[in-house]
């Protein structure tokens, strides 16, 4: 199915295997689930202490890349959506990742489908490699991933949970059209802002 706003599925596959027939694009990236191979490129981008600052606060050793990405893997698996990589189309640099998490606001502890049930807040969020910030790709990368979410996987609620002090992620929600709402503390990140989106993201 077709997304909004001038970006297009590649193929959004029901059938076969998951991870290799997801492919989103824009006027500029590609987007995919992640692969082992991207460990390099993804190590980058979790050493930096200012990209991690508001997504958990803790830089994350070479060594332990391996797992972050199995983790990610895993939340395709469990959920049929995850974190896709963002590469430049002109050249695959990869330039961050861009995805949709999973909470239970019940304790606001990431989580699954199957585990929320009923409970379970589908959350849009992203991360960029701070060489690639103020370029508009993480608004590009949300605004392909959100609405192929409400599209494909007809997600209903839609959510980015994000710190009040990141003035940047909260001006990206905003071009987006989502709104603020309440503040909730995560026990892994401290107290966040729910940033509720539009059924179409702007």
């Amino acid at each position: 199915m077709p997304l909004r706003q001038g970006d297009r599925a590649l193929s959004s596959g029901r059938d076969g295997d998951l991870l290799t027939s997801v492919r989103l694009e824009t006027e500029r990236l590609g987007l995919r689930p992640p692969v082992p191979d991207d460990a390099d490129a993804v190590a980058e981008l979790l050493a930096d202490p200012e990209v991690m600052r508001f997504i958990g606060g803790r830089v994350v050793p070479r060594d332990d890349v391996p797992q972050v990405i199995e983790r990610w893997l895993a939340r395709w698996a469990a959920n049929r959506m995850g974190p896709f990589m963002l590469e430049r189309l002109d050249d695959g640099l990869l330039v961050g990742r861009c995805g949709i998490l999973v909470w239970d606001p019940r304790d606001w502890r990431q989580s699954t489908l199957a585990d929320a049930g009923e409970f379970a807040q589908p959350e849009l969020g992203w991360a960029l490699a701070r060489t690639h910030w103020g370029r508009g790709y993480a608004t590009e990368a949300a605004r392909a991933v959100g609405n192929w979410a409400r599209t494909d996987r007809r997600v209903g609620s839609l959510v980015s949970i994000i710190a009040p002090e990141n003035i940047a992620s909260s001006r990206v929600a905003e071009r987006l059209g989502a709104r603020p709402g309440e503040t909730v503390h995560l026990p892994d990140a401290g107290d966040a802002v729910v940033w509720r989106h539009a059924d179409e993201l702007g």
